[in-house]
């Protein structure tokens, strides 16, 4: 079936099925005049904190990550009345009780229109059809090209509206394998009250993604390039993150989806697509291609909130700890291996510990010891009472480089669509592990194909180009510092040229 791009309107008939339902214990509506949001974290020790305090303080100071204390529940009403909104108004209603009055609505809401208002689709996040009852939600019509700037250009200007309020500013330090970097250091650059510190693991990242970040050279954006893979890029930022004197010295923030604002504006799109195909009369099965966890995770907050979400299928490259999890319950990291698809070469899914947190009853002291015995054993396995919450929403499949290449030279000679490597992993996934055929199945558009030319290239014959806009992308000038994987080098690096010190 050939790809569709026109409006896509709710079926005349569909089944009726109870948003949420099986979601666990029941939030107050979203939308009840006393509702309130705090936050916790997943590790039970740090202080409960307010949204604004949360964005600026990125990791919890036990080490954890924050989540809301309850969450906002959305009726079959509040999911009905979305319905033919621009994005922007609809992703302002999603993500309003995520703020627990900390920011006025107006504000925000001009926040958020501001945020998407120059995407490259008027739509921002536009279905097109692959099959029967199979879509891509493309997110990648932001300024790097990749679904993080659905999330990030919100972030950005979150950050400038509580600092300008509080007259403070912050160190950012972030980890990336590839896209998070391009999209932050594109939605924090030139700020004022931000320095930022990306961290990428040299030579494992795509060619395009490392000039994204290493060609900004505004004097408050900074690249270092680790020698090492990304889950020790990743380690690095959360030793920073536990050194508290340095922590309180450099004013520390994130970017990553450990920062719970990235999760939050990652939860819209899952409630404009679900609803212009029929939600909530109808659920809906979505495919998603992770690494780190919070792109699914962000699904799974939309279900909690009363979407109906049939199934959220995680799709996997080599690096397949969610994949192995998801089929045994036992969470073992391995050894990190390069492929096609960079942004997700991750053995330790940060985000995953979200997941946990439900998954231990909101226990954190059973998810520290957990996190303790990965650290020490290299992994911990659960029951099956404790699986038992996953078994009928979550499924995963994993691709390798080779199976990669051929869903993308399949569904360029399907619908003459080119998909990134990324892309082609979640289309995968969502075809083989889909619920049924009456489903409808949205697998996420995570980049736009120009950013992994060879591979594309190597499976349709065709080399994708970049927009206009970053045609000489390659001949801009450069500037990254390259470091050990040794956090005194990176933490004497961040002195040295932060002005937050």
């Amino acid at each position: 079936m050939p790809p569709s791009s026109k409006p896509i309107s709710r079926p005349a008939t569909s089944p009726k099925v109870e948003p949420g339902k099986g979601c666990g214990y029941k939030s107050p509506s979203a939308h009840d005049p006393g509702f309130a949001l705090n936050y916790i974290s997943t590790r039970g020790k740090a202080p409960q904190l307010a949204f604004d305090d949360v964005l600026l303080a990125g990791l919890a100071r036990d080490g954890g990550l924050y989540v809301p204390d309850s969450w906002p529940r959305f009726s079959a009403a509040d999911i009905a009345a979305l319905e033919g909104l621009p994005y922007a108004e609809l992703a302002t209603r999603v993500m309003i009780p995520y703020l627990g009055g900390t920011i006025g609505e107006a504000d925000f809401a001009a926040m958020v229109e501001a945020a998407y208002a120059g995407f490259a689709d008027p739509v921002v996040a536009p279905l097109r059809q692959l099959g029967d009852n199979e879509w891509l939600l493309e997110l990648f019509h932001g300024p790097t090209l990749a679904f993080k700037d659905m999330a990030l250009q919100l972030v950005g200007r979150l950050f400038d509206h509580v600092l300008d309020a509080r007259g403070g500013r912050v160190t950012i330090i972030g980890a990336t394998s590839g896209d998070t970097g391009s999209a932050a250091i594109e939605a924090l650059r030139d700020r004022d009250n931000v320095d930022v510190f990306m961290l990428h693991p040299q030579g494992r990242v795509s060619e395009v993604q490392r000039l994204q970040m290493t060609t900004v050279l505004a004097d408050n954006i900074h690249n270092i390039a680790v020698e090492g893979d990304f889950d020790d890029c990743q380690a690095l930022v959360k030793a920073a993150f536990g050194d508290s004197a340095f922590r309180d010295e450099m004013h520390l923030s994130a970017v990553n989806s450990i920062n719970w604002a990235r999760v939050m504006a990652q939860t819209a799109y899952y409630f404009s697509s679900a609803v212009a195909l029929g939600a909530p009369d109808r659920e809906i099965a979505f495919a998603v291609p992770s690494g780190n966890f919070g792109h699914v995770f962000a699904g799974y907050a939309a279900h909690r909130m009363g979407l109906p979400i049939s199934r959220l299928i995680v799709g996997t490259n080599s690096n397949d700890i969610l994949a192995r999890f998801f089929a045994s319950g036992r969470y073992e990291r391995a050894l990190v291996t390069p492929t096609l698809s960079p942004s997700m070469d991750i053995q330790v899914a940060s985000n995953f510990e979200r997941l946990l947190f439900e998954l231990c009853d909101r226990d954190g002291a059973a998810v520290e010891a957990l996190v303790c015995q990965l650290a020490s054993q290299g992994g911990f396995a659960l029951d099956a009472a404790a699986m038992a919450p996953t078994t009928d929403l979550f499924a995963a499949l994993r691709l390798d480089d080779a199976e990669t290449e051929a869903m993308i030279g399949q569904i360029h000679g399907e619908t003459g669509m080119i998909l990134d490597p990324h892309t082609a992993i979640g289309v995968a996934a969502g075809r083989a592990l889909r619920p049924d055929r009456q489903t409808p199945v949205v697998a996420m558009g995570t980049a736009h194909p120009a950013k992994f030319p060879d591979a594309v290239a190597r499976a349709t014959g065709i080399t994708p180009a970049l927009p206009a806009r970053l045609a000489d992308l390659s001949a801009r000038p450069e500037r990254c510092e390259v470091l050990p994987n040794d956090l005194a080098a990176v933490q004497s690096l961040m002195r040295i040229k932060s002005r937050a010190g």
